[in-house]
């Protein structure tokens, strides 16, 4: 069953075994594979040959070509390989409970985690303290090449005391002696053996990053909200003063897990920011004995926060965006175009609309006349698809192309979200669905209030 999953089309490794070379193996020739997959769990033995990653160098578009930061390296490994690491994650799954394992504010790699989810709960956090007149200091970190750099003496002892005996043996098996040669053009390099990380492109690597991330400390005055490597911290207070002595505390005890266990910050890209409906700002906290610098706005998962958290900035920047995608895509959407129709509104539905309507969810709170900044732009794409005459309404357009309005996505894709929320096994998402009541100061909408309020525009 995991040979028939298999892309047949997935890029193959130096020994160039596709997917579509697997789908047309014989019975026989599968059933010594899964005796050989069954002699390496036995002796808990990874092959040598399966840990051999081929790095391939995609050139970065409009970057110059004599630059190494203009190349984005891409790890290939063996089919062979990925596909016992997904067996061996459906045993790991089955004689483990890893959601024991792992911290509940950790949501990346995880079935049912979304980044939706956990930037739900920074604003949660942002909003309680806007309408209690309190303020919000952020701090958002950047960990310095997270999977590149992980320990493996580190790791290999937080999996000795985390998983069952015969798991840990092959896991350090499997990160033991592992190699690498980059491939440029028809151009090889020498090989070099892996001294730190997760595979790259392989199927544990992010489980084990997980697990070596896992007891990152807490404390009780600070919300942590981590996806992968990407770590945001919250402490709310109505006194500035006291909101970044219990950000920094928090911080001071980050720095000496990140020391302790090897993992450098980035103190240039990171940022620390006020959320406040007021000019107060908190004093600034450091990391390494480094200030963070201050932002008055930052990118979290996608979703571009402001200070008072109304989301302009957020919808420009998806308007820039759009009006770019939109440009190069101008010869197949525009009225010239000798594409059919059902096509350009699939080219729409499929690369365009999932540009704005991501965080929708979040985001689709915001005032009118910040939603309307989308809503303008896709009048004017399906008026340009379409070639419709200026005295052809946008409501026409709308409903003779089955095309909803803006506000129609926010609380149709809204709703669907909430719907899925009760039943998470996460407890930190289920309190999303139901969030504490708060006294109402501004006049402001919130994502909860998409629920209720009959009308989103």
């Amino acid at each position: 069953m995991a040979i028939l999953r298999t892309k047949a089309r997935k890029a193959p490794g130096y020994d160039l075994i596709t997917g579509k070379v697997l789908h047309e193996l014989p019975r026989k020739a599968v059933t010594l594979l899964t005796i050989l997959y069954n002699s390496m769990l036995r002796l808990s033995y990874y092959p040598l040959l399966w840990k051999f990653a081929q790095i391939v160098m995609v050139p970065k578009p409009g970057k110059p070509i004599h630059s190494a930061s203009s190349y984005r390296p891409i790890s290939l490994l063996p089919t062979l390989s990925k596909i016992f690491e997904k067996l061996l994650l459906q045993r790991l799954r089955s004689a483990v409970d890893l959601s024991a394992l792992l911290p509940e504010y950790q949501f990346g790699f995880r079935p049912g985690h979304s980044t939706v989810h956990q930037t739900h709960r920074i604003i949660n956090e942002i909003a309680k303290s806007l309408e209690e007149k309190r303020l919000c200091s952020a701090v958002f970190l950047d960990v310095s090449q997270a999977f590149d750099k992980v320990w493996h003496t580190g790791l290999l002892y937080k999996l000795k005391t985390m998983l069952p005996s015969p798991y840990y043996q092959i896991l350090k098996s499997y990160l033991h002696s592992r190699f690498f040669q980059v491939k440029f053009n028809t151009s090889f390099s020498t090989c070099h053996e892996v001294l730190s990380g997760v595979p790259q492109g392989s199927v544990l690597g992010p489980l084990l990053y997980l697990f070596f991330t896992a007891d990152l400390p807490t404390t009780d005055h600070t919300t942590i909200a981590t996806f992968a490597d990407d770590t945001g911290l919250i402490a709310t207070h109505s006194d500035p003063l006291i909101a970044s002595q219990h950000l920094q505390a928090h911080l001071d005890l980050l720095h000496e897990w990140f020391d302790t266990w090897r993992i450098s910050i980035n103190q240039a890209k990171s940022s620390h920011v006020t959320f406040t409906t007021t000019r107060a700002v908190c004093p600034r906290v450091t990391i390494n004995n480094v200030q963070i610098p201050v932002r008055t706005t930052v990118k979290y998962l996608g979703l571009h926060l402001d200070q008072r958290l109304t989301w302009s900035t957020h919808l420009k920047s998806k308007r820039l965006h759009l009006d770019l995608k939109l440009r190069s895509m101008y010869w197949l959407l525009g009225r010239k175009s000798q594409l059919s129709l059902a096509n350009k509104l699939l080219l729409y539905k499929c690369a365009l609309k999932p540009i704005w309507t991501y965080g929708i969810q979040l985001w689709g709170c915001a005032k009118p006349s910040h939603t309307q900044i989308i809503q303008r732009l896709q009048s004017k794409i399906l008026r340009s698809i379409t070639g419709a005459p200026w005295y052809v309404s946008n409501l026409t357009l709308h409903t003779d192309l089955r095309i909803p309005f803006v506000t129609e996505e926010i609380r149709r894709l809204y709703h669907l979200y909430h719907s899925r929320l009760a039943q998470h096994p996460n407890n930190l998402i289920t309190d999303l669905a139901s969030p504490p009541l708060m006294v109402r100061r501004l006049l402001r909408r919130w994502p909860t209030d998409l629920l209720r309020d009959p009308m989103a525009d």
